[in-house]
């Protein structure tokens, strides 16, 4: 199983990579949606970690690109900000097109159980955006 991973702080990308390498996943790693998008173009990943606010090209873009590109890839969303002001990030990143979403800052369990549980399920019918 092939993994990107798409987060502006590198101490993020480090550990995830680390943690996903541990449990036998390939993992590719970028510091923002430009580069996760050249990433995904030339990796071709099952799965796609990112977050949403970076610098470049925010997660929110990102997603809605890659939806518009593979739109059966599963996308996991994460951000330490999950609100600002009246918005929830993660919800809206879910919205529109994120199949699942976690906030930081998480354990590694929970992501792996995350993980796990997209790659169990059928790829949303919708192509993963939100009608």
């Amino acid at each position: 199983m092939h993994i990107l991973v798409i987060d502006d702080e590198y101490l993020v990308r480090y550990t995830l990579a680390r943690v996903l390498r541990n449990d036998g996943y390939d993992v590719v790693t970028a510091a923002d949606g430009q580069r996760g998008m050249v990433a995904f173009r030339e990796s071709a990943p099952d799965i796609v970690i990112t977050d949403i606010i970076m610098p470049e090209q925010d997660g929110i873009a990102t997603i809605r690109q890659m939806r518009r590109e593979r739109p059966q890839i599963k996308i996991l969303a994460i951000s330490g900000e999950v609100g600002i002001g009246n918005f929830d990030v993660l919800e809206i990143a879910r919205k529109l097109g994120a199949d699942d979403v976690i906030g930081k800052p998480f354990d590694a369990a929970a992501l792996l159980a995350c993980l796990r549980a997209m790659q169990a399920a059928p790829p949303r019918e919708d192509g993963g955006v939100a009608a």
